[in-house]
């Protein structure tokens, strides 16, 4: 029994002891813990949060074919609000006085809110700002009723903000601001630019304010510019902020609501390798809402520079020719309507106000040149708000790239394919002669008699292009028909997109699928039209300069391009390198081809462009065209390819309602004149050939034009 009592009472004095020891344990843990390392565990504490932030990148460049830079990027500053060191007492004032400062250094901020104060202190919504008012009501944001008005969308504004007290203007502004933030997501993982490229001047300001603009920070950033923002804004397009309706598929593709984007052109076309990839970084918060550190993860990587394939001083050229051309085609129609007509229209070029010119490169289809008239500045497109709305307002659309997406009535142009078929196709020979005078008479019965110019009685093939016959044409369509002329259209590139990185109009092929989808009915009468050019056929200056190198290029089409390569920001490295790729054969007989361009040098010396280029020094082929526009003046269009036996470059031409085929002559010459001896525009813009040392220096270094030569049209 004594053992017993022995036993339990160890048992009792063990469990003490333990109990004893784990207390000891804690105390000794929680000395270590507030005494010892008190402070370090308290800061950490007070980190309660972590957030990553997207650092910045530079976007990628865009240069001519000699590395020229057509957009680049100037180094700047944006004032940046951040939202770790912004705290809610603090943001309305901070806001109106950072207002104010760069109003009195004469800055412009990010100012979105379509909703003014007027001359009463009342407000207003903004004339023209529809799409925006949308938005600002819409249930992403106020959720009102669309007929709320501006005072009532305000009120609702100044509550959400807290910023009433203010003036009329100053609570606008400042609720502009807040309502920006808004919508771009403002939060410490997401900075709000409050204004791009400011001054250097502005940014000491900031600095010497900096205690009383608590989260405002100056950041280094880069500025689109475009050296010549004449040269081919069509073609480079531009950037701008990123829309409502685009954010919603751009958000999961690690895009900021702050951010640029391409909108247009090769801006848009490789905005994936222009863009960059941000860095990033990983902000710590402390309980308090203080920021402990900065931890950089990852760094930003620059854009890719994308290289066109583009001459800069073709470019130049063919822009000149083709806006002097077209002005001298309009003013020779207006001195004939004053003449002649009693200043009524005559049909004599009046009315051009607009065309399109390429150069490709017939070795690989490469874009060397492509002009569209009428062009803009976007330079100023891009800073001045009034020249941007004159612009979307003008009749004559000087933002559609007439080059690629501007389609015309080829007319005459189009002969050279269709005789191609014809013999191909066995309807014709080269020999089968076909009476070419100025009355086609097969649909005479039915009423349908069609012109032609010239008289020339039995003519054959080669003698039709180079005179440009209707008559022999016309009966060439109708023997050959609708069908096989459709078949082969495609081949060259007509009625089908070249395969251009860029937007591009695929024309339109006149045919009985074509004519069934707008209701109507094709007959034998239509395919007559078809076979010169006329009908529902419309196509762009890119496919007639295609289809011009096509020909050159003994009947393969290759894929069109405007991008020669593309490397790193650096330049150092060739990420990517354009290869010339086949698109397809036309499938004629090499005999026919060479048939049809011997016709088509003998336009060039003897036929209807002999006035221009009958003893130019290079020899070249060429084809003409005229397409009849009642009421308007006609089109009129120009394919050509030179040298004539070894071809380099082909041409084409279009200018709407030219009327007369001078002017679109002179603009292929000056093209040619640009590629093969020199001509530039000099600093008044006018058209020059280089000096005699220029030019012989120039032909020493890639030889002369001789050593590398070896109306309806």
């Amino acid at each position: 029994m004594e053992e017993k009592k022995t036993t339990g009472r160890g048992r009792r004095i063990f469990a003490g002891l333990l109990i004893f020891a784990v207390l000891l344990a804690y105390a000794l843990r929680l000395f270590n813990w507030q005494i010892v390392n008190g402070a370090t565990f308290l800061e950490k504490a007070d980190k309660s949060s972590s957030y990553r932030v997207d650092m910045d990148t530079t976007r990628g460049e865009i240069l001519d074919s000699a590395g020229n830079g057509l957009a680049v990027n100037r180094t700047g500053y944006a004032i940046v609000f951040d939202k770790a060191y912004l705290t809610k007492e603090t943001e309305n004032p901070t806001i109106l006085t950072l207002i104010r400062l760069l109003g009195s250094k004469g800055e412009k901020w990010a100012d979105e809110l379509p909703i003014a104060v007027n001359s009463k202190g009342e407000y207003e919504f903004i004339s023209g700002r529809d799409k925006d008012i949308a938005t600002l009501k819409s249930k992403d944001f106020l959720h009102v009723e669309s007929y709320a008005t501006a005072a009532q969308c305000m009120q609702h504004l100044i509550d959400q903000y807290d910023c009433g007290g203010y003036s009329a203007k100053d609570t606008r502004d400042i609720v502009s601001v807040r309502y920006n933030m808004t919508k771009s997501g403002f939060s410490v993982s997401t900075p709000y630019v409050f204004a791009q490229d400011v001054s250097k001047e502005t940014v000491q300001v900031i600095s010497e304010n900096s205690m009383r603009l608590p989260g405002v920070q100056a950041k280094l950033t880069t500025k689109r510019e475009y050296p010549d923002g004449t040269l081919m804004p069509q073609i480079l397009g531009t950037i701008g902020s990123i829309s409502a309706e685009e954010w919603k598929t751009l958000q999961d593709k690690d895009y900021e609501y702050n951010d640029r984007i391409g909108k247009s052109g090769i801006e848009q076309a490789f905005e994936s390798a222009l863009r960059g990839k941000s860095g990033e970084k990983v902000v710590e918060m402390t309980g308090q809402g203080n920021v402990a550190s900065e931890t950089v993860t990852s760094s930003p990587q620059p854009g890719e520079t994308v290289y066109l394939t583009i001459d800069s001083r073709l470019q130049k050229v063919l822009n000149a020719s083709l806006a002097q051309n077209i002005k001298a085609t309009r003013e020779y129609g207006k001195k004939l309507c004053a003449e002649n007509y009693k200043g009524s229209s005559s049909g004599h070029g009046e009315d051009c106000v607009a065309g399109g010119a390429v150069i490709l490169r017939v070795s690989d289809f490469a874009v060397l040149a492509a002009s569209t008239f009428p062009t803009y500045d976007e330079n100023e497109y891009l800073t001045d708000t009034n020249y941007y709305s004159q612009l979307l307002k003008d009749k004559n659309l000087p933002l559609i790239n007439r080059a690629f997406n501007g389609i015309f009535t080829p007319g005459s142009v189009v002969k050279p394919y269709v005789a191609l078929t014809a013999l191909q196709e066995k309807s014709i020979t080269t020999s089968t002669r076909i009476l070419g005078n100025s009355v086609y008479t097969r649909f005479s019965d039915v009423g349908l008699p069609l012109g032609s110019i010239g008289n020339y009685g039995m003519i054959t093939a080669n003698y039709a292009i180079e005179k440009s016959s209707n008559s022999f044409f016309y009966e060439v369509g109708y023997r050959t028909g609708i069908s096989a002329l459709n078949l082969y259209a495609p081949r060259f590139g007509l009625g089908v997109k070249t395969g251009i990185e860029l937007s591009e109009s695929a024309g339109v092929l006149a045919g009985p699928a074509e004519k069934s989808a707008s209701g109507g009915s094709w007959w034998d009468a239509d395919t007559v039209e078809a076979a010169v050019g006329q009908s529902d056929n419309q196509f762009t200056p890119l496919q007639l300069a295609t289809y011009a190198a096509t020909i050159a290029n003994n009947g393969t089409r290759l894929k069109s391009h405007v991008v020669d390569k593309i490397t790193n920001y650096a330049r150092s490295q060739v990420i990517s390198q354009t290869k010339p790729q086949t698109v397809e054969n036309i499938g004629v007989d090499q005999s026919y081809i060479d048939y049809v361009k011997a016709a088509m040098r003998s336009v060039a010396a003897e036929g209807t462009a002999s006035s221009m280029f009958r003893n130019y020094g290079v020899p070249l082929a060429a084809k003409t065209g005229t397409a009849v526009l009642t009421p308007h003046s006609d089109n009129v269009t120009f394919i050509g390819f030179a040298p004539y036996d070894n071809p380099q470059i082909a041409v084409a031409v279009v200018l709407e309602h030219g009327a007369t085929s001078k002017y679109s002559l002179t603009v292929a010459k000056d093209a040619f004149d640009a590629y093969f001896y020199g001509k530039t525009v000099d600093a008044n813009g006018n058209l020059v050939m280089p000096s005699a040392s220029d030019a012989a220096q120039k032909n020493s270094s890639s030889g002369s034009p001789s050593s590398r030569t070896s109306s309806q049209g």
